[in-house]
């Protein structure tokens, strides 16, 4: 079999815990242990497990595979899991009842998968283990915690739509490390004088870049068949304002990557946003804004920089 290389693609790391629901087999584990748990997996091994709060995300985003030749796919999303070889059998066997082409895992027998990030050119892993996104996030890892409950999943609805924070997500938390010392006025002159410098990108700058890649073939079918309808729209969700905004602005160009549309909202609930633009994630490094969003929004806490020490 030729090697297969994932060097030029979007890679995708999902816990099976971001993936499905996994709150009855979970308790079962929690309460009974692992010998009970295992039981429990052979026992409903032909149950289809329920969506979980990235599934809509995942399902969309492997859809773009369509934009390519089968056998040179743009996506790929491979599953990293605590579960050992037996017990995930159910997750491989559900994402193949939900119509997922996930065919690649790596099953680690309770321990934490995200070492093999680097190796397989991951650009996120999403998971509901707060200790292994916080273990990664650590070592340099772009990764993050799903929250809240699954959101439906409109079939007939092909868009993805993806929103950022910025200083913590897309951006390192250095500007955000200023706004905790020196309060806001402190940060607004910070950044004024700065404006012309960007930021030291953040722990989701690369999955950014590798998502404006794919926009760009979207952007070559629609020259080759005007009636192509574009799918992916990203959106940035920032709670900087004016003067603030332009760093951040330079910062995205600086980095050569790319927004649909901005919100600068300046302490505004960013729930009240998300309600109307209706992501199907939401990234940002602060669980008092997720606190909102994650109610309705499907959210994920990237737990980088110093206010998540």
């Amino acid at each position: 079999m030729p090697t297969y290389e994932l060097a030029n693609r979007l890679v995708i790391g999902i816990a099976s815990s971001a993936l499905f629901d996994l709150a009855e087999a979970d308790a079962v584990f929690r309460e009974q242990g692992e010998e009970v748990y295992r039981a429990y997996q052979e026992e409903h091994l032909d149950d289809t497990l329920s969506t979980g709060v990235a599934f809509p995300f995942i399902r969309r985003l492997l859809s773009l595979n369509d934009l390519s030749p089968l056998d040179d796919p743009l996506v790929e999303v491979i599953v990293l899991s605590r579960n050992d070889p037996d017990t995930g059998l159910r997750v491989m066997r559900s994402i193949e009842s939900h119509g997922l082409a996930i065919s690649r895992a790596i099953f680690m027998q309770g321990r934490s998968p995200y070492h093999f990030m680097p190796a397989l050119n991951m650009s996120l892993f999403l998971s509901a283990n707060e200790t292994d996104v916080r273990e990664a996030v650590a070592l340099g890892l772009p990764a993050g915690r799903v929250l809240g409950p699954a959101a439906a999943d409109d079939t007939e609805d092909q868009d993805l739509r993806i929103a950022f924070d910025f200083d913590g997500v897309l951006a390192d938390d250095a500007s955000e490390q200023v706004f905790q010392s020196d309060g806001i006025e402190g940060f607004r002159s910070h950044e004024t004088v700065n404006a012309a410098t960007p930021h030291d990108p953040g722990p989701l700058r690369d999955f950014l870049a590798s998502l404006n890649r794919v926009q760009r073939r979207e952007e070559d079918q629609r020259t080759n068949h005007p009636d192509y309808k574009i799918r992916v729209h990203v959106s940035l969700v920032t709670a900087r304002s004016a003067p603030a905004h332009e760093r951040a602005v330079r910062s995205l160009k600086g980095w050569g990557v790319t927004v649909n549309d901005a919100f600068f909202l300046g302490g505004i609930d960013k729930s009240t946003i998300m309600q109307v633009l209706k992501p199907h994630i939401f990234f940002d490094d602060q669980v008092s804004h997720l606190a909102g969003t994650s109610r309705n929004t499907p959210s994920v806490h990237v737990p980088f920089g110093k206010i998540n020490e």
